[in-house]
């Protein structure tokens, strides 16, 4: 399996390759009025607008102020792009699959997990993005973003 590793604080984590656009540095964060308690606001990417996702929210990690050294995952999920803040990006790892456990051996309440890789420096959690916006999320996110696109269009 082919994944971009990136963290937050010491831990590592990861996501499908075939997932990730591209790893862009971290760029000033529109709010967006009404959206979910995990998304941060919006940002421009190449004239689009798109949702970023605060991960920490999402994983229960202490918050911290945005650095200049942080970086944007651009990935997508089957209904849209995301914009995921994450501490740093360490680079793309092939792992062969008998080196993963599969999200069916973790403990319930781990939905959003496809599982764990062993790396020779350490586990990774790999993230399934299609499981990482709650459903009510991606209807708050659906409802709050017409919003932020009509604001870019005046």
């Amino acid at each position: 399996m082919h994944l971009v590793v990136f963290a937050l604080g010491d831990q590592g984590y990861a996501l499908r390759l075939d997932t990730v656009e591209r790893v862009l540095r971290v760029v000033e964060i529109t709010p967006l009025p009404k959206a979910p308690e995990v998304v941060l606001g919006v940002v421009d990417v190449h004239g689009t607008v798109v949702p970023a996702v605060d991960l920490r929210r999402r994983f229960r990690l202490p918050p911290r102020e945005l650095e200049l050294s942080d970086r944007l995952i651009i990935a997508r999920t089957s209904q849209r792009r995301l914009a995921l803040v994450v501490d740093s990006v360490s680079g793309l790892t092939d792992v062969p699959e008998d080196r993963i456990t599969g999200a069916a051996s973790l403990p319930p309440g781990t939905g959003y997990l496809e599982g764990v890789a062993i790396l020779d420096d350490g586990l990774v959690i790999i993230h399934d993005l299609d499981q990482l916006i709650a459903f009510q999320e991606e209807r708050e996110l659906e409802a709050a973003l017409p919003r932020a696109k009509r604001g870019r269009e005046r």
